[in-house]
């Protein structure tokens, strides 16, 4: 379960593309941040469960990837296209037999396609030649198709899929994605062997269209997904600041929980865009988070590197000055080496007593990335050398907050009671979690 967002420059306050990811996975699946180098030659290429060939020359690109996946949940290359994608459900079963993963698209997107445009040809070439399908859970078993949304400075598109069929939709105002088919009839292309279905069900109307999402998508597992609601959501919280949104706008989505004034973790009655795991079907949270500001010849890249965005903090990657070191890649257990696992105690912890542990903590974390947006605009007219030291300066900074905000938390056991408790301590026994 995820949530991806975008808004054209027109709507936003400094001229600038958004574009702005949750990525929602399972609790211990940790994703690691790296910046992959371009390449070339061409030869074979190892993914996560095909290989293929590999392009005779590549892009380099910033991913979040689940750490035993080759491809990304998110991502953005040096040409400032970034892509996110989403699990969807339609009315016939995903396919089990292994081939590309959705996730895989979004990394072969970024590594071949210099627009949002060329992108969308790339991952809608390959479905056609190589389809989709395979296990992409971790701990339980999990089969989708999946959509995307591909963004660049310039325009945006919404690409969804099924099987090896797809739809694409160009984005002309501020858009959501969540788990859900949301393109109807307004696409703007469609692949030939939908459309030639289509046409055989009798779905085409007078006007030779027909409606995407009506036809496929899944009701019964839109009901558990929430997805159509949280798009929904979504695309309220985009209109609600349009035409003034800015990066700090973005972040405050995906951190929403919702009206609710009683919701917590454990207590909450859909699944909302910061998403939070619990007992039983609602496995899945927000594991990662990114909220990209795409400009021609600047774009900042705002990440977490951490889940559960409303307990973490947005930090800048930038192309011309690199990846701040990130220590090991992280795996399913505990290591204090890791930036993601370090925060997860921090998360973890905050689950005792989520809302006061969430207030104590909110306003020190939108201040500081309030300091961070201001230190990299004000570094971008100083030149490469202050751009390096202004990312340094501010994942030293986050790293510092959120080791305070550790250290004010009474030692626990399991996060919270009962049957949300309880949930969380099996996950935090197989991590090899320490208490907090």
């Amino acid at each position: 379960m995820c949530d991806t967002l975008t808004a054209p420059a027109r709507a936003t306050a400094h001229g600038a593309a958004l574009f702005a990811k949750n990525s929602d996975r399972e609790r211990n699946e940790a994703q690691t941040l790296e910046m992959v180098p371009r390449r070339t030659g061409g030869g074979p290429l190892k993914l996560t469960y095909l290989t293929i060939e590999d392009a005779p020359a590549t892009h380099g690109c910033l991913i979040s990837r689940p750490f035993w996946m080759w491809g990304a949940e998110m991502g953005a290359n040096e040409h400032g296209v970034a892509i996110g994608n989403e699990a969807l459900h339609a009315k016939t079963p995903a396919q089990r037999k292994r081939a590309l993963t959705g996730m895989d698209l979004v990394r072969l997107g970024l590594e071949r396609a210099a627009t949002a445009a060329e992108a969308v040809e790339v991952i809608t070439g390959l479905l056609e030649r190589h389809g989709q399908g395979g296990d992409c859970g971790h701990l339980g078993r999990f089969y989708y198709n999946n959509g995307f949304i591909i963004a660049d400075p310039a325009e945006a598109y919404v690409l969804e899929t099924a099987g090896r069929w797809w739809a694409v939709e160009r984005v002309r105002e501020p858009r959501a994605l969540s788990n859900a088919y949301s393109i109807g009839r307004s696409y703007d292309a469609v692949s030939a062997d939908l459309a030639a279905h289509a046409r055989a069900a009798g779905w085409m109307g007078a006007d030779g269209r027909f409606d995407v999402a009506g036809e496929l998508l899944d009701e019964v597992r839109d009901r558990t997904s929430f997805g159509r609601g949280r798009c929904a959501r979504g695309k309220a919280l985009l209109d609600r600041v349009s035409p003034r949104l800015t990066p700090q706008a973005m972040m405050a989505i995906l951190r929403d929980h919702g009206e609710d004034t009683d919701w917590t973790p454990a207590r909450t009655h859909d699944r909302t865009i910061c998403m939070h795991a619990a007992e039983g079907a609602r496995r899945s949270q927000s594991v990662a988070s990114m909220v990209s500001e795409l400009k021609s010849r600047r774009a900042v890249h705002w990440v977490t590197a951490t889940s559960a965005p409303c307990t973490g903090l947005f930090k800048p990657v930038l192309f011309e000055t690199g990846l701040p070191p990130q220590g090991p890649a992280p795996g399913d257990t505990f290591d204090a080496a890791t930036p993601w696992w370090r925060h997860e105690r921090l998360h973890r912890g905050l689950l005792h007593d989520f809302q006061a542990g969430l207030a104590a903590i909110a306003g020190e974390r939108n201040g500081l990335e309030a300091g961070f947006q201001a230190r990299i605009d004000a570094a971008f007219d100083s030149g490469p050398a202050a751009m390096k030291a202004a990312v340094a300066a501010c994942w030293r900074e986050a790293e510092a907050a959120e080791a305070r905000w550790l250290a004010r938390l009474p030692a626990r056991g399991p996060a919270g009671h009962g049957a949300h408790g309880r949930s969380w301590a099996r996950l935090n026994h197989l991590a090899a979690l320490p208490r907090t």
